[in-house]
């Protein structure tokens, strides 16, 4: 088991550090290779468009956020970067069909957001017990001690070290050129961060909602099913 120096305050330590990655990600992969996506992105992006990313995203992140607590006769209003990316999407997507938009504007955003992810999640562990981001129970050799003596899933490493496979993976599709890449990244972040994160809640104590699936399952679920569709339709386009 592996002791973990833990206080609240290093959460936001982190995400200022996540939102440096991120920008960093996004500024190196536009000098790269996303100029062109980036004009094309421009083209439509108008205010509105920004206006609903940023309100889709913070409803989406508080929302789910403190839905978290409900059924457990508390009160906590919270965040979620799930929330947040569903919340952004759903705000997104209805915009960009109220204005005919069909195009994919999300590829700037994929780099940034897997680099966010990968970063700020260390936040998560070292806030320790009251980030309530901790796993549940395990004898496993790499389980952590967030100072109440019980080993613990790293779930936050885990969903750290899955985006940054992602991530990983991301450059190098661009880097080749790769058409999953160049057109549907963002897709791809979609189903890459539901699909993980799904796996990852079964190692949490949250409260069921349907079945042995709570709230963040039915999200990531939705994370996946919308990728896959998007990227059927964007195949189908071309």
């Amino acid at each position: 088991m592996i002791a973990i120096p833990t206080n609240p305050a290093y959460h936001l330590a982190f995400d200022a550090l996540a939102w440096g990655a991120g920008m960093a990600v996004g500024v190196a992969l536009y000098r790269w290779r996303l100029k062109e996506a980036t004009a094309e992105v421009a083209r439509v992006a108008d205010g509105g468009y920004f206006a609903s990313l940023a309100v889709g995203a913070i409803a989406g992140a508080y929302l789910a956020g403190t839905f978290t607590f409900v059924g457990q006769a508390v009160f906590a209003l919270a965040h979620s970067v799930a929330g947040a990316l569903v919340g952004a999407i759903v705000a997104v997507e209805l915009y960009k069909l109220a204005c005919g938009i069909r195009m994919s504007t999300g590829i700037v955003f994929a780099g940034p957001f897997a680099a966010g992810v990968a970063v700020g999640r260390w936040g998560c562990l070292f806030a320790g017990l009251p980030d309530h981001t901790f796993g549940t129970p395990t004898p496993l050799p790499w389980a952590v001690d967030l100072g109440d003596g019980i080993g613990r899933h790293p779930v936050q490493v885990y969903e750290s070290l899955s985006m940054a496979l992602f991530l990983a993976a991301f450059i190098s599709g661009l880097r080749s050129r790769q058409p999953w890449a160049m057109r549907d990244g963002f897709y791809w972040l979609a189903i890459a961060y539901g699909a993980q994160r799904f796996v990852w809640e079964f190692l949490k104590p949250y409260p069921p909602l349907v079945g042995p699936l709570n709230h963040f399952h039915l999200m990531c679920l939705g994370l996946v099913i919308y990728g896959f569709l998007m990227i059927r339709r964007s195949t189908s386009t071309t």
